[in-house]
């Protein structure tokens, strides 16, 4: 591991603007983390070290109203102004994905968003047998929010939309040759399903399956984390549920208070899937326990297979639904999934011939595989990124501005480049913002790209932050923690009089391990000192969600080619906002 020791004696300190930092001067007079224009932080009104989240649940409220495009993409870029202004989200990189699969195992395909799809794969054998991650935390369409969880999904729940091998949006539950029609304001479509179509178990599946499946998505009783996908953008219906109707067994109408350019995704999304009604009620009676029908083997599903058995921890297996609309194209009857996050175990496996597609591969084991016609990299929209928790009692006693430079002073501490290059490894982009590069602006153009109408604060970076670290980026973060109160020693250390330090949260992984030691070096170099703890996944998962943590690993894939779905999830009210914006 790369280690670096720089010293210098501090600048003055810094001082203060509307925001509460003055960037420091790199050499060639430009500054090195610019404040984006007209943004101020204000703080919360229960904790004077988080932001007011008012201005930005109002902004994407907004975005999401009946505006023209280039209204909305100007909007889109305030939020993210405000968002970056708060140092709480830090992008380390854009994500692509890799994996590897035996060679005679075709038909495999993937999708922008790391959705995987087995069920038109083709084999010598019999089985598949495969490696996604360890135990998913969810497999209720409506309840899971992980990529993983949501690649099982896919595998056995059917939408209206899904995607085809080439990345395109085609019909699946709806009728290909009239899948729908949207009114000439845009606000109502009106979908056509499928005769005949049936649920695993045999039973009819119809347009009320997907009504009650929305509808129950937006009830805050299901605690879903994607409720505002529909709350946000469905209009009310009189009872004061979305307004979602199924006119007859195969018409479902769908309102929406403003345009929706991202709408047909929505309906390709795990979010927007059916389930079944009588089973979750038999299930879950007393309306304590949504997920209950489906936590074990045995479940009602609408898609290619369905799961036959699950040994938690250990295994599951998908055997082929012969009720599925498109039975007669599935030729492997079974998919064995093996259940770990040990890369090492994994790759173990792989090479043993006891899995013929694996996820992940060892760190160390990249440069050496890179090249073999096994090995894969394919594009996603993504970004992996470390995150603050705003309300953790590491800001105690600080201002927002201080809390805020505190944590600007970490995202310009951590050297991507060498992350990139040593561990990642397969030509990952250093990220500079959040919204990943590449991702449509909904108005014919590309959202991370400077323009007449926005002009990023780093702007040869097209972001917020340099790319690289630099003696100016380690100087400035000193003036940044300066300002938050941290004094320093003629070596440019923190002295023993202000120690800071941070506990970093990860999930069990070779890559991710590799990660936090670097930016535990990076941070060394300063004096902090970073204490990282992992955690098993669904037990990771749940600690972000809930709050019970300072500083953590954290990945965004988006779920839809729009910069609403990587901004949407920090409102107050979303479950995905683990950096606890707007919340108490």
């Amino acid at each position: 591991m790369k280690k670096r020791v720089l010293a210098m004696t501090l600048a003055a300190m810094t001082t203060v603007s509307m925001l509460g930092i003055v960037p420091a001067m790199a050499d060639d007079g430009s500054t090195l983390y610019p404040t984006p224009d007209g943004v101020t932080l204000e703080a919360s009104s229960y904790n004077e070290a988080a932001p007011d989240w008012t201005e930005y649940d109002n902004l994407i409220a907004q975005i999401k109203s009946n505006i023209t495009t280039e209204e909305r993409v100007a909007l889109m870029h305030k939020a993210e102004d405000i968002l970056m202004a708060t140092g709480a989200v830090i992008p380390l990189y854009y994500y692509n994905d890799l994996y590897v699969q035996k060679t005679d195992v075709e038909g495999i395909y993937s999708n922008l968003f790391g959705f995987k799809f087995f069920q038109y794969a083709t084999s010598p054998r019999d089985v598949l047998k495969i490696n996604l991650a360890s135990e998913p935390a969810k497999v209720d369409p409506a309840l899971n929010s992980s990529v993983d969880g949501a690649c099982l999904i896919v595998n056995m729940f059917d939408g209206l939309y899904t995607y085809n091998a080439d990345g395109q949006l085609e019909p699946a539950v709806a009728d290909p040759e009239n899948p729908y029609e949207v009114s000439e304001d845009g606000t109502q479509y009106t979908f056509h399903l499928q005769e005949g179509l049936k649920w695993s178990d045999g039973s009819a599946l119809t347009a009320g399956d997907f009504e009650y499946a929305w509808k129950r998505a937006a009830k805050d009783e299901t605690g879903a984390d994607y409720a505002y996908l529909f709350t946000d953008i469905f209009a009310t219906a009189e009872d004061g549920t979305i307004d979602v109707k199924a006119t007859d067994d195969t018409t479902l109408v769908a309102t929406l208070t403003a345009p929706c350019a991202y709408f047909l995704d929505l309906a390709a999304f795990p979010a927007f899937f059916p389930v079944p009604q009588a089973a979750i009620e038999a299930a879950d009676a007393d309306g304590t326990n949504p997920g209950a029908w489906c936590q074990e083997a045995g479940f009602v599903t609408n898609g290619a297979y369905t799961m036959t058995e699950w040994t938690h921890e250990e295994s599951i297996v998908l055997t082929k639904n012969e009720n599925w609309r498109n039975a007669d194209k599935v030729s492997i009857p079974e998919l064995n999934f093996m259940l770990s996050a040990d890369d090492t175990a994994i790759y173990a496996a792989y090479q043993g011939d006891n899995l013929d597609f694996a996820d992940t591969v060892p760190t160390n084991e990249i440069a050496s595989i890179m090249n073999n016609d096994d090995f894969h990299v394919v594009d996603q929209l993504g970004t992996y990124y470390v995150a603050f928790n705003v309300n953790s009692s590491l800001f105690e006693g600080k201002t927002v501005e201080q809390a805020a430079a505190m944590r600007k002073a970490i995202a310009l501490l951590i050297d991507r480049d060498y992350i990139v290059e040593n561990i990642a490894q397969t030509g990952q982009k250093i990220a500079t913002s959040f919204i990943p590069a590449g991702m449509a602006d909904s108005n014919g153009g590309v959202f991370k790209a400077n323009s007449d109408a926005y002009t990023f604060p780093v702007e040869e970076e097209e972001g917020y932050f340099p790319a690289e670290l630099s003696d100016d980026c380690i100087e400035e973060a000193r003036k940044l923690l300066e300002f938050a109160g941290y004094k320093f020693t003629e070596d440019g250390v923190l002295s023993d009089e202000t120690p800071l330090a941070i506990t970093y949260l990860i999930n069990e992984s070779s890559a991710h391990k590799l990660i936090a030691e670097a930016i535990q070096s990076d941070l060394s170099e300063v004096g902090i000192d970073l204490d990282i703890e992992s955690r098993e996944w669904n037990v990771f998962l749940d600690e972000r969600k809930q709050g019970n943590f300072d500083f953590a690993r954290e990945g965004w894939i988006a779920d839809y080619n729009d910069p609403i779905n990587m901004l949407e999830m920090w409102t107050s009210q979303s479950g995905n906002n683990d950096s606890q914006f707007g919340k108490n």
